[in-house]
């Protein structure tokens, strides 16, 4: 019965372990750095953030108070030319259309708002803790 050679696996098995010993020494002398550890908290709104919400059936919302399309418009002009700019919170129903959302981003983005977000709910069982 013919029995494999087994020389060369040795011979590359001490070539990795080589290399391992030299390359660890290496990796454990980096550099330290302390990073900041992320703290995972809830959106804090702020008094100049601007609520934007959006219902099912596609009325708008700003901070709670109904507007139309026009108001809409009037409310962001004022808004835009301040310095810094607030930033604009969405928050949409899942069950409203896609067109009203669309209507609302293309007004934000006609009048130069550059701060846009949008804001969901975590997910149920989704601990925010930790």
């Amino acid at each position: 019965m013919v029995e494999p050679n087994v020389i060369p696996l040795v011979d590359i098995m001490l070539v990795l372990l080589i290399i391992m010993i030299i390359t660890v020494p290496v990796m454990t002398h980096a550099v330290k750095i302390d990073l900041p550890k992320e703290i995972n908290r809830p959106t804090e709104t702020k008094p100049e953030n601007i609520n934007l919400s959006i219902d099912f059936d596609g009325s708008i919302y700003w901070n709670e108070n109904p507007v139309d399309r026009a108001q809409l418009l009037n409310y962001v002009l004022a808004e835009a030319v301040k310095d810094p700019q607030p930033e604009v919170h969405i928050r949409m129903d899942r069950r409203a259309r896609f067109e009203a959302l669309s209507d609302t981003l293309a007004v934000l983005q006609r009048v130069g708002m550059r701060k846009v977000g949008f804001i969901g709910e975590p997910p149920a069982g989704a601990g925010g803790g930790g």
